[in-house]
């Protein structure tokens, strides 16, 4: 399995694991905040808009700094057809923004960023986005695994720095709609049903009533909302 197939893996299986946990959750005594009736908007509010505007108006980082993050996000997820890759998704600007909305996160990345220039300098005589892929990968060896037996932010800041640059990249591309595409989720879909399987009903002695079957099995009627009195029976 190579790498993409595997954070494929890993985002499919953590959402699978979210929606069984909160599917199986049976506590009713929840407190769920109830919309406001006198909101003229639909999604993110005015305040949010206003952020988001006033973010996206200030550089973080220079264009040296965003070149390098260009290529790590492409090391990091390489992209392949027909989709493309962490540029076609916009990561990059994905991360600059996430840096801008946290600032807590803005030192880790620069400092991550000028560590990768000195390493290559110091082995290689020149910048990190200037050196051979063999050269890049080689310094990125050395930061891209952590020791699990340590909390990350007890390990070295260039070690930190290369575990956000890796979850930010697979974070904005499987929720862009590039990654979305590529992961093959196209949301929930409307199944076609044709009912119990007849030696089903056979084996266990029932079957349907005729007239069920034909409102809520028949696809040209699946639009039609069914209609039932008082004592459980189907009137259309």
């Amino acid at each position: 399995m190579d790498r993409r197939k595997s954070i494929q893996t890993i985002i499919m299986g953590a959402g699978a694991s979210a929606l069984m946990f909160h599917g199986c959750k049976t506590d009713t005594d929840m407190d769920v905040p109830v919309a406001s009736d006198n909101n003229a908007y639909f999604g993110r509010t005015p305040e949010e808009l206003e952020r988001i505007e006033k973010l996206k108006a200030i550089q973080l980082f220079n264009e040296h700094e965003m070149e390098t993050i260009i290529l790590l996000s492409t090391i990091i997820l390489p992209p392949k057809e027909p989709h493309g890759g962490p540029i076609e998704a916009e990561v990059p600007e994905f991360i600059e923004f996430i840096a801008k909305d946290i600032p807590e996160l803005e030192l880790t990345l620069k400092g991550g960023l000028m560590w990768l220039d000195h390493q290559s300098n110091v082995l290689f005589d020149q910048e990190f986005k200037k050196a051979s892929t063999d050269q890049q990968k080689q310094i990125l060896d050395t930061i891209a695994f952590q020791d699990v037996e340590k909390p990350l932010d007890e390990q070295p800041l260039e070690i930190q720095f290369f575990a956000l640059m890796r979850n930010l990249t697979v974070t904005g591309y499987y929720t862009s709609k590039v990654g979305i595409a590529d992961l093959g989720y196209k949301g929930n879909q409307p199944n076609i049903w044709d009912g119990v399987p007849q030696e089903v009903l056979d084996q266990h002695g029932v079957s349907y009533d005729p007239k069920w079957i034909a409102k809520c099995v028949d696809q040209s009627k699946r639009n039609e909302i069914a209609e039932w009195d008082e004592n459980g029976n189907l009137l259309t």
